[in-house]
């Protein structure tokens, strides 16, 4: 039998997030293959992976802003920062344990972007996004040259965390805090445009002035969806810090380019988008860098050009995905389900 739709006979069945075997067995299906990637896959691929994880928090936090509330932002590196400065800090000159540090740098990373999230309630597209922009080179200015900061220093080496009696040292051990913490923002994100705040969101993207005349306090759930976006992001600038040297490098402007190109890619308004996007940018750059590796005896000259091949290939495919889908890899996976749902009618 072909299937026609989804039908509920309980507000109980409705209000599940899977309604048919099929999504239960393709989430099982990737929870086992999550489980079993550790174990199968080489150090640089596995250190890709964990990338990946930390990237998912991040593009889910920007589409919470861009994608579901409208709201854009070119701000993505410097909130990174304002989640991995606090976190490792407090940890290095307060000696806080990691998590308690992690979570004020979430709250902290989530009370600065609601205050940055003010101007929008007066601007918007361009205008709005200009403004996140010079809030992204107010915090690298600070991060770099505020000498409480940096104490005369270009990094700040945070001591590895120890989590249920594991040191966290090395790609294997971090990958398990890393997906589980992505697990969380991808449930939580979820469920948040399942609740009445999330629907507010939306109604304040599609026609902010009806929705108003709806009852929805636009100045509340602007900053609110800039607080919320900031407190993902804050989490994935945390695990950035605490996984990695904390510098101010890593949060550069071409890192909230990258972001962007991920909810962009994997399709705006869409968990699923920023979890495909996320995977899709940062496994581009390190597929090529492998692929030149396996050809620079045939190909020398294209490890020499790697950098520039990688920046080619990234605005390119930006490109092609804003002209033949803008709504991204989240449509073409919805595309190819229903092909197959409704295989061989086209209809």
């Amino acid at each position: 039998m072909t299937t026609t739709g989804v039908y509920h006979t309980s507000y109980r069945s409705e209000l599940r997030l899977r309604h048919t075997r099929a999504e239960q067995v393709r989430l099982w299906a990737a929870v086992i293959l999550i489980l079993l990637l550790p174990f199968i896959l080489s150090p640089f691929w596995l250190s890709v992976a964990n990338r990946i994880g930390i990237a998912v928090i991040g593009a889910i936090g920007l589409n919470i802003l861009t994608g579901f509330t409208g709201q854009i932002s070119l701000g993505q590196g410097g909130f990174l920062a304002v989640g991995a400065y606090p976190s490792g800090l407090l940890v290095v000159r307060l000696g806080l344990p990691t998590l308690v540090a992690m979570f004020l740098a979430v709250a902290f990373t989530a009370l600065v972007g609601a205050l940055i999230g003010l101007p929008a309630l007066r601007l918007k597209g361009l205008y709005l996004a200009i403004a996140t922009l010079a809030s992204q080179f107010i915090i690298i200015y600070l991060v770099r040259n505020w000498e409480f900061i940096t104490q005369g220093r270009d990094s700040i080496s945070v001591p590895r965390p120890e989590l249920f009696g594991f040191v966290l040292i090395g790609d294997f051990r971090w990958y398990w805090p890393i997906m589980g913490s992505a697990a969380l923002a991808t449930i939580v994100g979820r469920n948040l445009f399942r609740s009445g705040i999330g629907r507010a969101l939306m109604a304040v993207r599609d026609q902010d002035i009806a929705a108003s005349a709806l009852g929805v306090n636009l100045t509340k759930y602007k900053v609110l969806s800039f607080a919320i976006s900031s407190g993902f992001v804050g989490l994935a600038g945390a695990l950035t810090g605490h996984y990695r040297i904390i510098t101010w490098e890593r949060f550069e402007l071409d890192v909230s380019i990258e972001y962007l190109a991920m909810i962009i890619v994997g399709g705006l308004g869409s968990i699923l988008g920023a979890i495909l996007g996320a995977i899709f940018i940062v496994l581009l750059p390190s597929g090529l860098e492998q692929l030149a590796i396996s050809v620079r005896g045939i190909f020398p000259q294209v490890t020499a050009q790697l950098p520039a091949l990688q920046l080619a290939t990234f605005g390119l495919v930006i490109i092609l995905f804003l002209i033949f889908e803008p709504r991204g890899l989240a449509r073409m996976w919805q595309r190819t389900k229903d092909y197959f749902r409704l295989w061989p009618f086209r209809y």
